[in-house]
């Protein structure tokens, strides 16, 4: 079991990233969450397996299609207290 704290910057609100982060790690069999954050960034936190989290990963550093994904932040975390994988609000 793997789970991390990610921050995904560059062109990443305004471009459906969150709901594709969420397909993708729902496919995957990962829980967690994703949000917008008001430094323009997304934060998430991905755990499940360790190879689907580091292929979400690879996934992330592409993004979805209007995506342009210049950096992404990751550190070891705690596993998410629910089950499942939510789009949470703005923080």
């Amino acid at each position: 079991m793997s789970a991390k704290r990610l921050v995904i910057a560059g062109r990443v609100q305004g471009v459906g990233f969150r709901a594709w982060m969420a397909e993708k790690a729902r496919a995957l069999g990962v829980s967690g969450w994703v949000r917008n954050r008001v430094d323009g960034t997304v934060e998430a936190l991905v755990a499940g397996d360790v190879a689907a989290v580091e292929e979400l990963l690879r996934l992330c550093r592409r993004g979805p299609r209007m995506a342009e994904v210049a950096s992404i932040d990751e550190e070891m975390a705690d596993s998410p207290d629910d089950p499942g994988f939510h789009l949470r609000p703005m923080a």
